[in-house]
């Protein structure tokens, strides 16, 4: 006679199971998604220039600036010893255009009243419907309002690949919106960091099999699970993907977070890349 097990057991470990598991995934979308970057404007500038003597850089952009998907190449900045007394004002945002960072260039970068800028947007665009013209004249103008409304020094950075195989038609796009940075860097007499350069350049001396743009947001959801949740570097994410300097086809693996600092703290500190 087969023994009957008490049901109600059961449904109670099932259900923990269950609000153990809506627990972890909420954690990782708060982690990711929802929670703002480290040090952003709206903590840093409530009320103008942050205090203190020392210069104030304002890195401004989308989620490869926000850092809490891939790599946090700010917050690197911020913890090298040469940096000390420095404030690191963290402006990027998940998902925003080039238009949308215009839209709050006046409350999260000309407040701050910066010595240094670095812009690195235009993946959103490239991905989305933005044409070439409309996204060269939101860089202009977000360019034309920070020199301005700010005495600040101000660089531009090239977009990284997005996947990393260079020959995708994705990145034959993207290369039109490099040359509408490069020029708008060239025409407003500010500096161009080259960040897909390096990018490329590493890619092609790396000889590794090259891997087709293929990003998607439960991609992007696994790669950040695999960081919060099992402890694995964004190096380690990324090569589980098959990737070496992106963790999902678009954010920054460490050794692509590390190309971007050590390009803008040689500017930083040099005045050229």
């Amino acid at each position: 006679m087969l023994r009957k097990f008490p049901k109600k057991p059961i449904v109670i470990a099932a259900v923990l199971v269950l609000v153990g598991v809506l627990g972890a995934g909420g954690a990782v979308a708060y982690l990711t998604f929802l929670r703002s970057a480290d040090t952003p404007p709206s903590q840093a500038c409530d009320v103008g220039r942050p205090s203190g003597a020392g210069p104030v850089v304002v890195a401004a952009g989308a989620s490869m600036t926000q850092g809490t998907l891939g790599a946090n190449w700010v917050g690197a900045l911020r913890d090298r010893p040469e940096f000390v007394g420095y404030t690191f004002v963290n402006a990027g945002v998940n998902g925003d255009t080039a238009a949308d960072l215009l839209g709050r260039v006046d409350t999260d970068v000309v407040r701050c009243r910066p010595d240094a800028v670095v812009l690195l947007v235009g993946t959103n665009d490239v991905r989305g419907e933005t044409s070439v013209d409309r996204y060269r004249a939101d860089l202009g103008a977000l360019v034309d309002r920070i020199e301005s409304q700010t005495s600040a020094r101000v660089a531009l950075l090239s977009l990284p690949p997005l996947g990393e195989d260079l020959d995708a038609p994705i990145n034959h796009r993207l290369d039109d919106f490099n040359t509408a940075i490069e020029n708008t860097a060239t025409t407003a007499g500010i500096d161009y960091l080259p960040v897909h350069e390096q990018f490329a350049d590493r890619l092609r001396r790396s000889g590794s099999a090259a891997t087709t743009f293929d990003f998607g947001f439960p991609l992007a959801f696994r790669a950040a699970a695999k960081h919060y949740l099992l402890g694995r570097s964004w190096d380690q994410v990324a090569r589980s993907n098959g990737l070496e300097l992106l963790v999902d086809h678009i954010h920054l693996s460490d050794q692509g977070g590390a190309i971007v600092a050590d390009l803008v703290a040689r500017w930083l500190t040099t005045g050229h890349e």
